[in-house]
């Protein structure tokens, strides 16, 4: 129960990440831009995440969809630290990390 519940989670949180990417939210664009991110890259990262999202949901069915898509994420949001990081923006170090937590306890409780 809690495997799912976490999940479900994770996969909202990821989504919402999608969405705001595929949206162009102000507040998710201006600093993926201060990052250096080549704004031709931002729908295929959107697609990354709205595809992790949707293969931790199928992966409640399906585990090995699910294992697929948590190590997927995870390399994602380790990518994502890093490039904040590369662009010294420490302070916003936080927020990638806020999105690998839960895909990552996902993964730990599917063990």
């Amino acid at each position: 129960m809690s495997h799912t519940v976490v999940t479900l989670v994770a996969a909202v949180m990821v989504g919402f990440s999608a969405a705001s990417v595929f949206l162009r939210a102000k507040w998710v664009v201006e600093p993926i831009s201060e990052y250096g991110v080549p704004e031709k890259w931002w729908n295929w990262l959107g697609a990354a995440k709205a595809a992790g999202a949707v293969g931790l949901v199928v992966g409640l069915l399906v585990p090995a969809i699910g294992w697929a898509a948590g190590i997927a994420l995870v390399v994602y949001f380790i990518g994502a630290v890093i490039t904040v990081a590369r662009a010294r923006v420490w302070a916003h170090i936080p927020f990638p990390l806020l999105y690998l937590a839960p895909v990552v306890v996902s993964l730990v409780l599917a063990a």
